[in-house]
């Protein structure tokens, strides 16, 4: 969901208010070792989304290049898709102020494992457009069933981070006949399905008022920018990963970002996500501050037989952080294995 340290309170989303922001963003960090630096950074596409020759070679190229697919929607939003490799299908929806180059280390070793991947900047992100429907969880659902239609994505496995999971259990709730038709799988990675909201329709809309400041975009674009979006990674995270998210999240237009928080602060997708009937994993980093190890647990004792992977020292930001992790879950859902412990911790 979030690519900033956004407000919320113990139990909320909207509780890491501004001023935490800035104050924790203003804490000193430790650095990474230089090896680990020079091996994460080689694998994360910098700030203009793109991650080296590899992402040249399979179109995923600098951010406002020109997409595989341009995909019209009903209410005139222009969706950028990316459609690559061979084999059976993946589908990344991607987080909240981010686009598809978050997904690009997965989606990588995806193609390379002999799988086709298909990638979208969800509305009003990235290469895509705003469009006139309302910034809400359900149109987020449309655009993705959409997306499915029109890609002809079939029998696949859905791996959503954040708002990109919202997507994929708002299909559940909103439309569940694409979700039958078109997935044999899902991936839920660093998200939440309710209770990120405070309760409070003040804190909200100041919070919303907050988000869609240009003083944000101001913040993250400085040279000390990085350290805003610390929060939101685990221990040791590389600099690469926090420019990249910072960067995509300051160039999401303040509207775009507090239109998706007021309606992510008001969803509750509990009973739509019960009726999920095909083999769901939940992702989450024991070091998640935005959507915690606690909401992740929600959505495994609401799922039926969902299985709960933990990933020790992980923030919020799992594509980029774990790639290796999150790959092998998602080739794990692929290949049907079977639902065991309901909880893991992998060891990394």
């Amino acid at each position: 969901m979030a690519s900033l340290h956004l407000p919320r309170s113990r139990r909320s989303l909207l509780a890491l208010g501004a001023a935490a922001t800035l104050v924790g963003g203003a804490v000193a960090y430790k650095k990474v070792a230089d090896a680990r630096t020079r091996e994460l950074e080689a694998d994360t596409p910098p700030a203009d989304g793109r991650s080296g020759a590899d992402a040249d070679e399979l179109g995923w190229g600098p951010s406002g290049s020109p997409p595989s697919i341009r995909l019209r929607t009903a209410d005139g939003a222009d969706l950028a898709l990316w459609d690559s490799g061979e084999g059976p299908t993946v589908v990344l929806p991607h987080c909240w102020g981010c686009t598809h180059a978050i997904w690009v280390p997965v989606a990588r070793r995806l193609v390379e494992s002999g799988h086709r991947v298909v990638l979208y900047d969800q509305r009003g992100h990235g290469a895509s457009s705003r469009g006139t429907a309302p910034l809400s969880i359900e149109t987020l659902a449309e655009d993705f069933a959409a997306v499915l239609a029109a890609r002809d994505v079939d029998d696949a496995v859905l791996a959503g981070h954040s708002m990109g999971g919202m997507t994929i259990m708002a299909l559940a709730t909103h439309r569940p006949e694409v979700l039958a038709a078109r997935a044999r799988a899902i991936v839920l990675v660093a998200t939440a399905a309710a209770d990120l909201g405070s309760g409070s329709l003040r804190a909200e809309w100041l919070a919303a008022n907050f988000i869609a400041s240009p003083a944000v975009s101001l913040a993250l674009r400085s040279p000390a920018g990085h350290r805003f979006v610390r929060g939101v990674f685990g221990t040791d995270p590389a600099r690469a990963h926090m420019d990249l998210t910072r960067t995509l999240f300051a160039e999401t237009t303040p509207q775009v970002r507090a239109g998706f928080l007021s309606s992510m602060s008001a969803m509750n997708l509990l009973e739509g996500i019960a009726t999920i009937g095909i083999p769901t994993t939940v992702i989450v980093g024991s070091r998640d501050r935005l959507t915690s190890p606690a909401r992740a647990d929600q959505m495994v004792r609401a799922i039926p037989g969902a299985r709960l992977v933990t990933l020790p020292g992980r923030g919020h930001m799992l594509p980029l952080e774990d790639a290796e992790a999150v790959t092998a879950e998602i080739l794990r859902a692929g290949q049907g294995a079977p639902v065991g412990a309901r909880r893991e911790e992998a060891a990394r």
